[in-house]
């Protein structure tokens, strides 16, 4: 039975870049997209073929701190799914709350916990978990990079529409007449911010397959993955391939010169070293740079366009005009007419947290310099914080104002930050704090046992710690399946050689 249970995990596992595929997203079944439906289903039967183990059952048994954590999981969303219901905002439609949402997104949360705690006791061949990660490695990343050569890849900047980029990587040194997102690749893939951080996660591990495993192979699938973190775009995908090529090549480093636990490899450290090289001579003409320069100059020349001096004088003469319930009216008119000219992003202020519910909000935004008023992420949290205010219920703090209700209104892109909004203190801890707390267990024991100073620990650790990274400075991360079933596989995977190292018997020593 744990011959099938690792046989299941592994093919998996494998099919999450087929599930991340944009027109499987889109449109939703009942609300709940198809891959979120049989990734549900795929854990299930993990639960039953692991079960299906006696001395697991018997195990979790004598686990007491596992049962504990289950019931007040448990308790935990019941108290959540009551609080939520009894909200009051501006909002007539409540922010489009849904019960039925709420509830499958409490066990969607739980997937990758269930994943992390069975991948662990699976005794999982460190030999499969690399064709796993090479898989999905070349599966990700030779997609994006045939798409781009020939154009037919959708751009990374859109998630409503499947669009195509306008031209491949050449033109990225040739043509500098391309907008940003007319160039930023995703191959067929549905967010590329999410494709950024799980490409970012596995590199310190393709990494160590290459030094196991030094060959044409691997050599392609490491340049050809780096290639793709480039042509996405983002500035996970750019600066996260960078940053985990040098921290990888220090860490090796100190493993065969200092610990002198892993034999050193001339010709794996210059191969590191060229790819390094070959990503640092393409970066800065990535379409991640074209962005920065671009945005910077967006605010004023909106403003010029719509001459905001004026616009400002008439707005102040209007509200002084005006009083009361004719003033708000007043108000709501100028919004919707002038709204681009200050640089309003157009879904929040007319759809997500329309100006019609709220105009003296907006009229606040108005007021804040033009930096302020384009730092949508700043923006996006700022809304979700007086939503949350505005609502009577002192519980909020603890349980949050619900998943559907943040996604709605903004879906911020600051993973851990958007957890506290829609499931509130309790529920980041319980379902997301937990990833660190994982983590911080294995750099625990890592630092401990001297049988965990493995170059394999190592670059699973750096995987873990890269993925967090990514979900908490660019979001998009820890709501996508996609991700954090990979994530928490490694993670499982880190578990189980914690485990072995603390007992001698690792699978892989050096």
């Amino acid at each position: 039975m744990k011959k099938r249970l690792q046989t299941f995990l592994f093919w998996f596992i494998l099919i999450q870049p087929f599930l991340d595929i944009y027109w499987l997203s889109r449109p939703p079944l009942l609300k709940f997209s198809i891959p979120s439906i049989l990734r549900v289903l795929g854990v299930f039967i993990a639960i039953i073929l692991f079960f299906s183990i006696k001395n697991n059952w018997q195990r979790l048994k004598k686990q007491w701190w596992i049962i504990t954590y289950i019931a007040t999981l448990i308790l935990y969303s019941i108290c959540h799914l009551f609080s939520v219901k009894n909200f009051t905002g501006v909002d007539p439609t409540s922010f489009g709350y849904s019960a039925k949402v709420e509830i499958f997104y409490l066990i969607r949360a739980c997937l990758p916990l269930i994943v992390i705690y069975i991948t662990s006791y699976s005794d999982f061949k460190t030999k499969y978990f690399f064709r796993v990660i090479q898989a999905i490695s070349g599966l990700y990343s030779l997609t994006i990079v045939i798409s781009n050569l020939f154009v037919f890849s959708l751009t990374s900047y859109h998630t409503t529409e499947a669009k195509r980029i306008s031209a491949n990587i050449f033109s990225w040194f040739t043509q500098t007449n391309y907008p940003f997102n007319a160039l930023a690749s995703k191959g067929i893939f549905f967010q590329a911010n999410t494709l950024s951080a799980i490409l970012f996660m596995i590199m310190p591990i393709m990494l160590y397959i290459l030094y196991k495993e030094f060959n044409l192979l691997n050599i392609v699938l490491v340049s050809v993955q780096a290639l793709a973190m480039l042509m996405l775009g983002t500035k996970v995908g750019n600066f996260g391939l960078i940053i985990s090529l040098v921290i990888f090549l220090i860490t090796f480093l100190f493993h065969s010169l200092i610990l002198k636990n892993t034999k050193f490899s001339a010709k794996f450290l210059i191969t590191l070293i060229c790819i390094l090289a070959a990503s640092s001579a393409i970066f800065p003409y990535s379409p991640t740079l074209r962005r920065s320069s671009l945005e910077n100059g967006v605010a004023q020349k909106r403003s010029n366009l719509g001459d905001k001096n004026r616009l400002d004088q008439e707005l102040d003469s209007g509200l002084k005009r005006y009083k009361g319930q004719k003033q708000a009216e007043y108000l709501k008119d100028f919004i919707k007419k002038n709204y681009w000219v200050y640089s309003l992003k157009h879904d929040l202020v007319l759809d997500h947290y329309s100006y019609q519910n709220d105009p003296y909000y907006w009229l606040d935004v108005m007021k804040r310099p033009a930096a302020e008023r384009l730092n949508y992420r700043h923006l996006e949290q700022d809304i979700l914080s007086r939503v949350m205010n505005n609502d009577k219920n002192k519980l909020n703090k603890l349980f949050g104002i619900s998943f559907s209700r943040e996604n709605n209104i903004a879906p911020l892109e600051r993973d851990f930050l958007a957890q506290y909004y829609s499931m509130g203190l309790l529920g980041t801890i319980l379902l997301t704090i937990i990833y660190i707390f994982v983590l911080g267990y294995g750099i625990f024991y890592w630092l401990v046992n001297k049988n965990s100073k493995t170059l394999l620990i190592s670059s699973l650790l750096l995987s873990g710690g890269f993925i967090l990274f990514a979900a908490f400075y660019a979001g998009n991360v820890l709501e996508y399946l996609s991700a954090t079933l990979v994530m928490a596989f490694i993670l499982g995977f880190l578990l189980q050689n914690i485990r072995y190292s603390k007992t001698s018997k690792y699978l892989v020593k050096k």
